[in-house]
């Protein structure tokens, strides 16, 4: 131990050590990291010194910011947890910003909403930005600006070789990093676009059980007349009747519209008109607001929990699918779960460098459920996939959440053109044939 520590400038433990069930510690709860060696990296040659250790030894590594998207743990191997790499450099002139790999989105928000700038950051702020980045970046805007992947500019990266790159559009690797969640190597640092956004009009309209179906009907419907401007979901769910939830929403069944309009205050409202005539609402918070105050939108729960999750990228949402989704989720029905449906086309349908395949999906349903029994995954989340086979392209690997027994091939493939995946697992066969970086969805080498 005493030889491995010397390494590094950052913390190292093994299982025995004080510290150690705190480090590997993530937002997912369900299950964790159980390595035999994590390190604390405190910069990009801690994460170098660590590939390069496994690689002598033959093992395996994971990496861990925050845990959020933790899908599949490692037994023993090398952990690299990367939180204390958390520095942010924005340029105001050139619209960017250069962040370490620990770096929350919370965070970058802020250093950028200085500058009246805003990254393409997702609903959470306690998210790591380059996990949501390597997944694709389904962001609050999403519709207007794309995919968060496709606006990083430079990549700094280890490979299992343990050569210490930088990466541009005109690498090979580059995009082959991009959206593929870290089968790559270790993403030490990423210098991402920001956009001109310094305040949006959003928020939450929250219906009741008896208007939950009518606000599915009028959300899909509305969703045909909106500009690109606007992105919006709509999420099903009980809540629980306890402390953290609002008294006014505990033990309540509900649909909850959640919109992020880049547009002044007016003529947002004249867009959600059509909501509020769903009914009353038990909740209604839209108004114009700062995008540092944009993590307000969603409130995505802000402690760790245990989940797991499917999805599905639809190439339409019918009265039919919507009819079949409440049949297995709705209130005694055979599948308990949150039901989260977002609008994407417009922007989300152009290329860009990063590997993101199903671009011309119309819609992803994503269902949201405790977790299975170890990491296998719960019963009713293949009943929900068939149900919405009909109108299924594809599903979006960064939001397959724990289960991780039934991360096979199959379902990796899934997420990618059958070219894309071919490319991408002959880039893996050429810079991690060992396949070292396999604690993930995993894109298995070529042969």
């Amino acid at each position: 131990m005493t030889d491995i520590a010397t390494k590094f400038t950052g913390p190292v433990f093994t299982p025995d050590d004080p510290g150690y069930a705190e480090e590997i510690a993530g937002f997912q709860t369900a299950y964790t990291h159980r390595p035999a060696y994590v390190v604390g990296a405190q910069h990009g040659q801690d994460v170098r010194a660590a590939v390069e250790f496994a690689a002598r030894h033959g093992l395996p590594v994971a990496v861990q910011a925050t845990g959020h998207g933790l899908s599949v743990a490692i037994e023993g191997g090398v952990l690299i947890t990367t939180g204390r790499m958390d520095s942010i450099t924005v340029d105001p002139s050139a619209r960017t910003a250069r962040i370490g790999a620990g770096v929350r989105a919370g965070a970058l928000v802020e250093a950028a909403a200085r500058y009246g700038l805003a990254p393409l950051n997702g609903s959470s702020p306690s998210v790591g930005v380059v996990g949501y980045v390597l997944g694709g970046g389904l962001g609050l805007l999403a519709r207007e600006f794309g995919y968060a992947a496709d606006h990083v500019r430079r990549i700094e990266l280890v490979t299992a070789d343990g050569r210490m790159r930088s990466l541009g559009p005109d690498d090979e690797l580059f995009g082959a990093v991009l959206g593929s969640g870290g089968n790559f190597g270790v993403v030490t640092a990423l210098e991402l676009d920001l956009v001109p956004v310094a305040e949006i009009y959003g928020g939450q309209l929250v219906f009741d059980a008896p208007l939950v179906d009518a606000a599915l009907e009028a959300w899909r419907s509305w969703t045909e007349t909106v500009p690109s401007a606007l992105t919006s979901t709509i999420a099903v769910v009980t809540y629980p009747d306890i402390e953290p939830v609002p008294q006014s929403l505990r033990g309540r069944h509900v649909a909850s519209i959640r919109i992020a309009f880049d547009g002044p205050g007016e003529e947002g409202q004249r867009w959600v008109a059509p909501l509020r005539r769903i009914g009353p609402r038990l909740q209604e918070d839209l108004r114009t607001m700062s995008y540092a105050e944009s993590h307000t939108i969603h409130s995505d729960p802000p402690f760790p929990h245990a989940y797991a999750a499917t999805n599905a990228l639809l190439s339409e949402l019918t009265p039919r699918g919507l009819s079949a989704l409440r049949a297995l989720t709705a209130p005694g029905g055979p599948v308990d779960a949150v039901i989260d449906i977002r609008h994407l086309g417009a922007a989300l349908r152009h290329g860009g460098p990063a590997s993101i395949d199903h671009r011309h999906a119309e819609y992803i349903v994503r269902v949201i459920t405790g977790p299975g029994e170890g990491d296998s995954a719960p019963a009713g989340l293949a009943k929900v996939r068939e149900a919405l086979a009909p109108w299924t392209i594809g599903h979006s690997l960064a939001f397959l959440y724990g289960a991780g027994g039934a991360a096979d091939e199959d379902q990796t493939a899934a997420g990618y053109s059958p070219e894309t995946y071919r490319w991408l697992a002959a880039a893996k066969a050429e810079y991690d044939p060992r396949n070292m970086f396999r604690a993930n969805r995993n894109i298995a080498p070529a042969a």
